[in-house]
């Protein structure tokens, strides 16, 4: 196997299926936060869409969350005049059903049945208001900050990334900073990323995660990235400044390691779930091959 068939094994394996038990559950929460949000804001009518890793084709299965925007029309107030009153009556009507942890912009579902032990949904609601009828800008709530609201857009952050040509690239790397539990802004992450390989989309796997992790490595001070929703209102430069030690450090350590002892040290093995694949694979084989009658001393 070379390096491009076991990065591709490696995806295979991250991904979660339409027909996998994670994805089905995924969709019936939020089917139910859908339908609770629905029935609080009959009066509003919120646009209620998919965002995060979901829209943007990013999902691994080592680390998936759902991000739910519910965003109200711009002259709409039954849901609160302010967006810190839309914030807070959003998360009194998901308590109903939830227990919430609430963050900067958003509202983590937690579950309230104590058989489930206060189970995370991996679901993150957003409340926002279009700036204007177009409903295409909108602002959402900051809480606990200084700046009390930001400007964004869904539909420009979806298609910067799920458009960008370097989808596997942003899905390894993701998956590297999970297991290497680097904590920076999953968005800011991939604006790093999709900055770092423009010129080289059209590069194999292995050229393009070298190129990002030796930039990082090699690149003293760190690279400035924008919001493409916000490139002047939105300033991600202090996120990217905490992170790039950190990042430099364990990208240099990441490629001594795949130098010295391959890829396995970063990704893991894949030859397990290719002999078990290929065990199922003959045992189904030889079932079929074999007499539908069994004999009764057989064990």
């Amino acid at each position: 196997m070379n390096t491009q068939e076991y990065l591709t094994e490696v995806l295979q394996i991250q991904k979660l299926a339409d027909e996998s038990q994670e994805l089905k559950d995924l969709q019936q929460h939020r089917a139910d936060v859908e339908k609770l949000l629905r029935r609080e804001f009959n009066a509003s009518s919120p646009t209620i869409r998919y965002g995060g890793s979901k829209a943007k084709d990013t999902l691994i299965k080592e680390s998936f969350d759902l991000d739910i925007t519910c965003y109200f029309a711009s002259d709409d107030t039954s849901a609160g005049t302010s967006l810190k009153d839309i914030y807070d009556n959003v998360a009194k009507a998901l308590e109903k059903d939830y227990f919430l942890e609430r963050k900067t912009s958003s509202l983590r579902l937690l579950a309230k049945d104590t058989k489930l032990a206060n189970r995370d949904f991996h679901i993150d609601v957003v409340p926002g208001r279009y700036v204007d009828e177009g409903r295409s800008d909108c602002y959402i709530h900051q809480n606990g900050n200084e700046k009390e609201r930001l400007k964004t857009n869904l539909e420009t952050h979806v298609n910067h990334v799920k458009n960008s040509g370097v989808i596997d690239a942003v899905r390894l790397l993701k998956l590297w900073k999970v297991r290497k539990t680097i904590h920076i802004k999953q968005f800011v992450w991939e604006l790093i990323v999709i900055k770092l390989l423009k010129d080289k989309k059209g590069a194999t796997l292995e050229s393009q995660l070298k190129h990002v992790w030796t930039s990082l490595r090699d690149t003293k001070d760190p690279i400035a990235v924008e919001d493409p929703a916000n490139p002047s209102g939105n300033d991600l430069s202090g996120v990217v400044e905490s992170a790039w030690p950190i990042l430099s450090s364990l990208a240099s350590s990441t490629l001594s390691a795949i130098e010295s002892s391959g890829w396995e040290t970063t990704f893991g093995s894949v030859k397990r779930t290719e002999s078990i694949a290929a065990r199922t694979a003959s045992l189904a084989q030889a079932a079929t091959a074999s007499p539908l009658s069994t004999r009764p001393w057989a064990r």
